[in-house]
């Protein structure tokens, strides 16, 4: 393990007010995306799709990294140009999507337990290969009726860690994302509790593993309220209180936060970033983003199937980039009506 390497890796993800386009959906999730413009999910416009979002001219000066997923990594352009070689091209470092997806958690079958770790150094060592500079593990805790159960989070917790290491040894930065979903009807504060019992976990189980946490970034949730939650908190509320969740419980060495934006929309999720740079510094780690569909939706639609609209589309997405981009300097100003 260079752990130089990985530390140099790892601050390049969250410098100059940059953060990360997720692009690492599984073919099951980008079919639905697809579905919902009307465009078939076939391997071509999966790679057109994608290619589009890539060769964004300036891309780079918002996003300095983009997570993949297995049939990207290995993808060309229609032109031969390999997709992993035009994200370089914009200095934007490729990453990985290394798990299984989340499957149901024996004896809690409810719940979910996220898989991949057989075979997973051998994946490691091949995706370094392919040109990855970081991996990503997505851990999913949902609320609900006596949920999460302790069981749950801890065994989700020993996973991420066990990834991490493997990852660390292998030579790539492990993005560690415990993602608290916002679906259901709880309120912020059962919100707060989970994240906060959640955070502790995992970092006990990274310490106990001996992860290197300067080599590493931390993908969390917001501390925000359920989807169906009679009373949404404020932008305001939602980033003191995340920005008091992450202090008491993500240690100083981690370089860099990148959030989730877990189904909120484009705009609360620029928004929320920027009031917690904006107002709650100075702060031990950079706060950023690594946003999917907080980054792709306009995106996507403008697109709707058809390479003639590239151009529109392309704006669209930097639109969005540079707009939390500005969030991470606290400088977002809202949206033009």
């Amino acid at each position: 393990m260079n752990i130089d390497q990985l530390i140099t890796i790892a601050q390049t993800m969250v410098s100059d007010n940059r953060g990360l386009l997720a692009a690492d959906e599984s073919t099951g999730t980008i079919t639905k995306r697809l579905d919902s413009i009307n465009v078939e999910s076939t391997e071509e416009n999966r790679r057109d799709y994608r290619t589009m979002l890539f060769t964004a001219e300036g891309l780079g000066k918002y996003i300095s990294g983009t997570i993949l997923y297995d049939e990207t990594i290995r993808q060309s352009a229609a032109d031969g140009t390999r997709l992993v070689d035009i994200l370089t091209s914009q200095n934007i470092l490729p990453g990985i999507k290394v798990d299984a997806g989340a499957k149901a958690l024996a004896g809690s079958e409810d719940e979910k337990i996220t898989e991949g770790l057989d075979g997973l150094r051998d994946r490691v060592a091949e995706y370094v290969d392919l040109g990855a500079k970081f991996a990503k593990w997505r851990a999913v805790i949902t609320i609900g009726d006596d949920m999460p159960s302790g069981y749950c989070i801890n065994v989700n917790a020993h996973a991420l860690a066990r990834y991490a290491k493997i990852c660390q040894e292998g030579g790539l930065v492990p993005i560690v994302e415990p993602e608290v979903l916002m679906d259901g009807e709880h309120d912020i504060d059962t919100c707060e509790v989970i994240t906060e019992d959640t955070l502790n976990a995992v970092f006990a189980e990274l310490y106990a593993q001996g992860v290197a946490l300067e080599g590493m970034i931390l993908k969390p949730n917001m501390v925000i309220s359920g989807k169906d939650c009679a009373e949404q908190a404020g932008v305001e509320e939602v980033a003191a209180r995340t920005v008091a969740s992450l202090r008491r419980c993500v240690p100083a060495a981690v370089p860099g936060i990148m959030f989730l934006s877990g189904g909120q929309s484009e705009t609360d999720a620029s928004a929320h970033l920027n009031a917690m740079n904006a107002n709650h510094g100075p702060l031990p780690w950079v706060l950023s983003y690594s946003y999917g569909r907080a980054l792709q939706e306009s995106a996507l639609k403008a697109w709707g199937g058809d390479n003639a609209n590239n151009a529109a589309a392309q704006a669209k997405l930097l639109e969005r980039a540079r707009a939390n981009s500005a969030a991470c300097a606290a400088q977002y100003m809202g949206e033009a009506a």
